[in-house]
């Protein structure tokens, strides 16, 4: 079944390599991305050009290709295999890597989808927010860490909340919670603001001993 051995070493390599570059772990992006940004190097352009992606993409292609070549039979079935596999082994490996071997911050997931917070205004100086977020502790050993916010967008609401930051939050072993934080911002000296919303799927840093993860 296997005509060349040497092309299908250098498949698993690469095969390899997307999915470690793609494992959502420490941070909510993907690591490549983050020893990316620790070695000041761009993953997007200035107009939007996600680099990073492009490269996981052109490593993943070449990955089947070699996989094509080395295979005499069934290339196929496993060309189709390694397409759906790849989507779901590095959440697979992040998540087993957070109930198996992580301690401290490492250990806590973080339910991103999940994440609320509702902005409403308690008098014509006052935004109040409130923001619901939903983690658990894998580790059988207490964690306790702060948190911020942090935006992606260019308007930056939920960043708000930090007018009460750092927060602090403690969890149990092996407990999982969700954590209520409230915030009433001085909005007197603001241009604009809003008077209302929510914000889902909210960005947050947690620290801890010197330690941080964006998720």
């Amino acid at each position: 079944m296997i005509k060349d051995k040497k092309s299908l070493s250098i498949s698993i390599i690469l095969y390899l390599a997307v999915i470690i570059l793609n494992l959502p772990f420490p941070n909510e992006s993907p690591l490549g991305e983050t020893l990316a940004a620790k070695l000041n190097i761009p993953v997007r352009s200035a107009n939007g050009l996600h680099y990073f992606g492009i490269s996981l993409f052109v490593l993943f292609i070449l990955s089947l290709y070699f996989l094509s070549k080395s295979l005499e039979r069934f290339k196929t079935r496993f060309i189709v295999i390694a397409f759906l596999a790849v989507s779901f082994i590095p959440t697979f490996l992040a998540a087993s890597i957070q109930k198996y071997f992580a301690t401290g911050i490492y250990s806590v997931a973080y339910n991103h989808n999940e994440a609320r917070c509702h902005f409403e205004m308690a008098d014509e100086k006052t935004l109040h927010g409130e923001c619901v977020l939903p983690f658990e502790n894998y580790s059988s050993e207490n964690v306790h860490f702060t948190l911020e916010f942090y935006d992606q967008s260019d308007d930056e609401i939920v960043t708000l909340m930090n007018a009460n930051a750092p927060y602090t939050v403690r969890l149990g072993g092996k407990e999982s919670k969700r954590v209520m934080l409230e915030a009433d911002i001085d909005v007197s000296k603001m241009k604009s603001h809003i008077d209302s919303g929510d914000v889902n799927g909210v960005n947050i840093i947690i620290k801890s001993g010197g330690k941080s993860r964006k998720l």
